[in-house]
């Protein structure tokens, strides 16, 4: 009886670490409450078509704790084989929120492609601004990361209160 007691205590130790650890990889990357990154587009058409296309959920893959839709499969495919090659930078939160410790939602109209990676922004206003000076944006965003990807945004403004 003992040893059926803890065969059930440490499965559900193992399904609550389990369940943390995939919480807190969400926190990693900007999804809405489905778990949808980048709002749906297709982080491919990025790449190939050099413009944001909508994606479907006929076509799919899940990343990094997020479900990423696709306007084909070919595009789906080129994913699966490199997904760190086609998904944005810094989990798909805004590039210039993250230059300024923060993390920001997008729009993935306002887009970047840079040295073969993938940046959002919250709006075009903030893509005009991020412009001025990406490789500078880039390079303080990059110090930056490591030190929010973990954290909600909340977390984040104690840290820098």
């Amino acid at each position: 009886m003992k040893l059926k007691t803890l065969v059930k205590a440490t499965l559900a130790s193992t399904t609550l670490l389990a369940s943390s650890l995939s919480f807190a990889a969400n926190v990693e990357v900007n999804a809405n409450a489905n778990d949808l990154a980048i709002k749906g587009y297709d982080t491919v058409s990025y790449f190939t078509k050099g413009a944001p296309t909508k994606g479907s959920d006929k076509f799919t893959a899940a990343y990094n704790g997020a479900i990423y839709h696709f306007s084909s499969a070919q595009n789906r495919d080129l994913f699966k084989a490199e997904p760190a090659k086609y998904a944005p930078q810094y989990g798909g939160y805004c590039a210039m929120g993250v230059a300024l410790n923060k993390k920001f939602d997008t729009d993935p109209t306002a887009w970047h492609v840079r040295d073969g990676k993938l940046y959002l922004n919250l709006n075009k206003a903030v893509q005009k601004k991020w412009s001025s000076d990406i490789p500078g944006y880039i390079e303080t965003a990059q110090g930056n990361w490591n030190g929010i990807k973990g954290l909600t945004a909340d977390q984040i403004e104690k840290v820098f209160e």
